[in-house]
């Protein structure tokens, strides 16, 4: 997965917001197979369990399946055709989401030779805020940051200050229940 790089700037700021805001005693569900991430969230003591690689656009009965207390979704909703469904699905109350944010001067990652390796969709922050809001979330912590890379040339130069990952703890806003007795 990372065989030339390390995204360790990425996983630094990311353990510490996900430190901030969620116990060790939680339960953790983390989209995606396991990785290095969540290999590094084990090690620091998170009890995480990973999907096992099912096309989640297609299949998301792991949510009814596997109640956790938190699900995390670490660069993954860029992957996916249907974030919409996804969203809607989850019964966790918390949820974390980083992304690599939609970069005017660079195209849509594509990997010409892994199909799964793509970015579908590269969101600015407000379509994901959007999203989270559409599908019954309120976010409650966010924060951006840069990703500078040793190279030289305008997108190099540009990287060192434009905000490049950007990371969202939001709470399920819980649905009213009326009454007994009381109806639509």
């Amino acid at each position: 997965m990372y065989e030339k790089t390390f995204p360790n700037k990425r996983f630094k700021h990311t353990l510490e917001f996900l430190k901030k805001h969620v116990s060790p005693s939680e339960t953790i569900l983390d989209l995606g197979v396991e990785n290095p991430f969540s290999k590094i969230m084990k090690s620091e003591g998170f009890a995480v369990t990973n999907t096992a690689g099912e096309d989640l656009d297609k299949d998301q009965s792991i949510f009814s399946t596997e109640k956790k207390d938190v699900v995390t979704a670490f660069e993954i909703f860029e992957h996916l055709l249907n974030p919409y469904t996804i969203l809607s699905e989850i019964k966790s109350d918390k949820l974390f989401i980083s992304i690599p944010m939609r970069l005017w001067f660079s195209p849509a990652y594509r990997s010409k030779t892994d199909m799964w390796d793509r970015h579908y969709h590269e969101f600015e922050d407000w379509q994901l805020d959007w999203l989270l809001e559409k599908t019954g979330w309120k976010i409650i912590d966010r924060e951006k940051w840069t990703n500078p890379v040793k190279k030289f040339g305008i997108r190099p130069l540009l990287r060192k200050f434009t905000n490049r990952y950007y990371i969202v703890y939001a709470e399920k806003i819980p649905t009213p229940t009326l009454p007994e007795g009381k109806g639509a």
